[in-house]
């Protein structure tokens, strides 16, 4: 089994930062794309970014250039840094890994964490 242990999310003012971070644990033997995604009440999960092994990013073009992704390949970390949070990146952030079971690739999701952004 594969566990997602995320953690970060709150409560924050305009303006303001977060870091967001997902841990990877279980019957993982490699993992490629890591990424954050996130669904605001009545709409549906959107990709906020997702970063490959190899350290390529893609972000959503709401969020460039005030949010990094990052990842710790040996710990199977990913880390999402927000800046400038503006009320509408409200919503709960999920976590998910694509990864190598052993015998086929495979993706998983996170809990959610709440992001909450005041005006």
């Amino acid at each position: 089994q594969v566990q997602l242990m995320e953690s970060g999310g709150g409560l924050v003012q305009a303006g303001g930062s977060l870091r967001l971070s997902c841990a990877a644990s279980g019957s993982i033997f490699g993992i490629n794309a890591m990424g954050w995604y996130r669904q605001a009440p009545g709409k549906q999960r959107e990709l906020v970014a997702v970063i490959t092994s190899g350290g390529s990013t893609n972000y959503a073009d709401s969020v460039k250039g005030r949010f990094t992704i990052s990842r710790d390949n040996a710990k199977n970390t990913v880390l999402l840094q927000m800046n400038s949070l503006e009320p509408e990146d409200t919503a709960v952030y999920y976590c998910n890994v694509e990864y190598w079971s052993g015998r086929y690739y495979a993706t998983h999701w996170g809990q959610g964490t709440q992001v909450t952004v005041s005006s």
